[in-house]
This record gives C-alpha cells, sequence and structure tokens, in this order.
C-alpha cells in the first residue's frame, strides 16, 4: 500500500469522468480541514494476513491527531504504483477503514470510487501537510 497524505485547508471535488461502469451516482463536495489519504491499493494489501488497513488507520489517525481535527477522507488513488488490488476489493478494504475510523471517533468519508474527479486543494506549505507512507 502506498499512501499520500494531505492536510488541506480545503479539499472539493467535482465527478468529471466516470472509469467503472457499475459504480453508483456520484455528487460534488466541498470539505474543510481534513485530512486526505490518496490510498494506492496492491494486491498483496488484500491478502488476510495484510498488515496495511491497520497501519491506513494508524496513520490517518496520527496524522488528524497532528492537526487536531477529526476530519479524514479517504480517495482511491491507483496511480502510485504499477500494481494494483481488484477494484471490489479495494473497495472493500477502504469501507472497512472508514469503520474502524468512524467506531474511533473521526469523521470520515470518501470520495465517490470509480470516478476520475475534478479536484480543488487548497494545502498549507507544511512539512506534516503532505506526508508519503509505504507500507
Amino acid at each position: 500500500m502506498r499512501v499520500l497524505f494531505w492536510y488541506c485547508d480545503h479539499f472539493d471535488w467535482v465527478p468529471a469522468f466516470q472509469a467503472l461502469p457499475d459504480a453508483a451516482a456520484a455528487d460534488p463536495a466541498e470539505n474543510e480541514n481534513c485530512v486526505v489519504a490518496f490510498v494506492h491499493i496492491e494486491p498483496h494489501d488484500v491478502e488476510p494476513e495484510s498488515s496495511g488497513e491497520t497501519k491506513l488507520v494508524k496513520n490517518a489517525k496520527w496524522l488528524a491527531r497532528k492537526w487536531q481535527i477529526t476530519n479524514i477522507i479517504l480517495h482511491s488513488f491507483t496511480h502510485l504504483g504499477e500494481e494494483k488490488a481488484e477494484a471490489g476489493e479495494a473497495r472493500a478494504l477502504l469501507d472497512r477503514t472508514q469503520k474502524r475510523l468512524e467506531k474511533a471517533g473521526y469523521s470520515v468519508m470518501q470520495t465517490p470510487y470509480g470516478y476520475f474527479l475534478d479536484l480543488k486543494i487548497q494545502a498549507k506549505g507544511h512539512p506534516l501537510a503532505r506526508v508519503f507512507k509505504q507500507f
């Protein structure tokens, strides 16, 4: 798993192109003060013995605590590596991650799965505003 975390003052999206034919209808959204995880899920990440999901949860919580916020956005981003997990398995991992973060008291949402999005990102010029992790 590869994750590029951003702390964003604003992170907005508008669905631009439906990449998966069975993707659910998608709406635009505007968000403030959030940690956004651009998540690239690889085939080994969906294996039962993988610790990627737990590490994603822990790192998202760590960064949100650093910024003293509770808003986290999970964004499937299959452009950080060559190998990628099957779409259904990757989506299930993101859904489980969301539930775990919500259970820990975070407000979590996901960008529309199966879409390319027009993004509007406003992020601080701070060392903890962009953090890359590979698990």
